[in-house]
């Protein structure tokens, strides 16, 4: 190598070197909504961009430094600039652009964002900005410089942009890009409406140059009289005093963190354990120094034993609902306590105790309102129908998304499963993809069931018969049929049988058929109220002579938008198979299916 050579890597290295000083994607925050933070929600400008203009130049190569993210302003008369971030139209952010702006109702491409915001900065405090998801891919720059990028529509990342930014004005630009592509998670074919935009919170967190980047305090999973968990700082630091308080129970634990910036305890407690029937949170605080981040979380134990579900110790009957994150009462994706809350309350309207958030991880919010409501959670990744099994590149983005989504919600005690997938077709080369998936679960978090929803499709002789090689790798058998409306008859229900040869719990992850609410014939009349009312009397007698039948999740609880669903007049881009109207109008299903879980409770009180 010679001097220029080595003056030119050395260089390179250095630059390297300085820019990840600038910004850097760092771990995610726990408990983002417990920590000091500015919310950064609210009017943001738009630009619409179908030929990334913003990004690339006319040769198609990425602009260094003239690119939107820059925010430039003509400063004369004859300075040549065609855009202007200031003067662009304004977007509610947290939202999606396709219900706000009728020009993007079917969009997929690029949009930016930009929002101006004030900062006041402080010695000793460092300044994380934290999405809680954009959909899909993301590009972010704190006043023109670059903080990150992101891949992945459904889990929350942060950039610490403490050296980007000014003390008094600065802003925020985002290049957002919704469109599908093949090596995706999910890929290019899906059954739901592809929102676009920054459709969830978005703040600036501040904390202290060393801060407590996260924590798990939890019930020991073989022994209700402890509870245990860990302390990380955000550096390797030996010797930090750190405190654990849960003052209800009278426990106020100090720590001290080892080589490694983290800290584990061990204490004897006998908390009343959280259940649907009563949903107990306990205040928690942990704290260092002046840092102190307040939290709710509930103590209890799941487990499988056979065929059986364990809470707490006692068999539970999972009485359950499917759930998109579509908003009711609007256009668009949920994304509020208030959306949540709605959702959630018609699903306990019903008789539920538990919720499959479908197909990807919702909203924190969701989560933690379940968790007070009393219900306990499916999680899920949106690996779903047939992505690219052999892409290694794709199988890293499904295990980042699945590790964020244990990240975020190991300290919440409603969500019981994960599930790592959705209706996968069978082959070689997806069980080795699931299978890694379920030991990467297994190896985040071993206190919670892992499942997945496979399915069943055909019936030789009215059996149907559950096969799947993956039956190993998950605590509950899953699977999604629709006997009654895509296959056989709703009489035919009366002949089907089940056999599923594992000695596991059996959760019927998916069921049901189609309503135009308001729409009413003879039952022997596809999408009127009657027709599907009668699928899902005769599925759930067909079902509960399972003889390890242990929950059931039917699809779905609310219509939601698709592109898949095109009939006039009846669809119109939407998936009726809700038992509720998007204007909450309940169908005759849910009566049926209120009326069975009453049934069910009875039956395991």
């Amino acid at each position: 190598m010679n001097l220029r050579t080595r003056k030119t890597v050395i260089t390179c290295l250095l630059c390297m070197f300085a820019a990840s000083l600038f910004a850097q994607e760092v771990p995610l925050l726990g408990n983002i909504y417990g920590r000091q933070y500015q919310s950064l929600n609210g009017k943001w400008n738009y630009v619409i961009d179908p030929l990334e203009n913003g990004y690339y130049d006319y040769r198609l190569m990425p602009f260094e430094k003239t690119g939107f993210f820059e925010n430039k302003k003509a400063t004369s008369p004859d300075d040549l600039v065609e855009y202007n971030l200031d003067t662009s139209p304004i977007m509610d952010i947290p939202s999606d652009w396709n219900s706000k702006d009728e020009r993007l109702y079917v969009y997929e491409g690029t949009v930016w964002f930009k929002k101006d915001f004030h900062v006041t900065r402080k010695p000793g405090v460092r300044h994380i900005l934290y999405f809680g998801a954009i959909n899909y891919e993301s590009k972010v720059w704190v006043n023109g410089k670059k903080a990150g990028d992101h891949v992945g529509g459904y889990t929350p990342f942060n950039f610490d942009v403490t050296d980007l930014l000014t003390d008094g004005h600065n802003f925020v630009v985002v290049k957002v890009d919704n469109k599908r592509s093949k090596d995706g998670v999910p890929t290019l074919n899906m059954d739901w409406w592809n929102y676009g935009g920054i459709t969830r919170d978005v703040m600036l967190a501040e904390v202290p140059e060393t801060y407590i980047e996260d924590y798990l305090v939890q019930l020991d999973k073989n022994n209700k009289g402890t509870i245990t968990g860990w302390v990380k700082l955000n550096a390797a630091l030996e010797g930090e005093t750190v405190t654990v308080e849960i003052p209800e129970l009278k426990i106020k634990t100090q720590l001290v963190t080892s080589s490694d910036g983290k800290a584990s305890f061990q204490v004897k407690a006998k908390p009343v354990l959280w259940s649907p029937e009563n949903p107990k949170l306990y205040e928690v605080t942990v704290a260092r120094g002046s840092e102190l981040l307040a939290d709710q979380i509930g103590f209890r134990t799941i487990e499988t034993r056979g065929p059986e579900v364990i809470l707490n110790g006692k068999r539970v009957f999972l009485r359950g609902i499917s759930i998109h994150e579509e908003a009711p009462f609007r256009e668009g994706r949920a994304w509020s306590v208030e959306d949540a809350r709605t959702l959630l309350t018609w699903a306990k309207e019903m008789g539920c105790n538990y919720v499959r958030l479908a197909h990807y991880p919702h909203n924190e919010l969701m989560v933690r309102e379940a968790e007070k409501m009393g219900l306990m959670v499916w999680s899920e990744i949106p690996v779903y129908w047939t992505i690219s099994w052999e892409n290694e590149e794709t199988y890293r983005n499904a295990e980042r998304q699945l590790h964020d989504m244990i990240y975020r919600d190991r300290n919440r005690c409603a969500v019981v499963i994960w599930s790592i997938a959705n209706e996968t077709p069978h082959g070689d080369a997806r069980d080795n993809f699931l299978r890694n998936l379920s030991l990467y679960a297994r190896s985040m978090d071993n206190t919670r069931l892992i499942s997945m929803a496979m399915e069943v499709t055909a019936a030789q002789n009215y059996v149907n018969r559950l096969e799947d090689n993956m039956n190993e790798y998950v605590d509950i058998v899953s699977f999604n049929q629709y006997v009654g409306w895509y296959r056989a008859t709703v009489e035919e229900c009366k002949l089907m049988k089940w056999e599923i040869p594992y000695n596991k719990p059996v959760v019927i992850s998916e069921f049901g058929g189609s309503a135009l609410q308001g729409l009413h014939g003879d039952k022997t009349e596809r999408f009127t109220e009657e027709y599907q009312e009668e699928p899902y009397k005769e599925n759930l007698k067909m079902l509960d002579q399972i003889e390890q039948l242990a929950g059931l999740s039917p699809w779905i609880l609310m219509d939601f938008k698709s592109p898949r669903r095109q009939l006039p007049n009846i669809q119109d881009f939407y998936n009726r198979k809700g038992v509720i109207s998007k204007w909450g109008i309940k169908k005759k299903a849910f009566y049926v299916m209120r009326d069975f879980y009453q049934y069910k409770e009875e039956q395991f009180r």
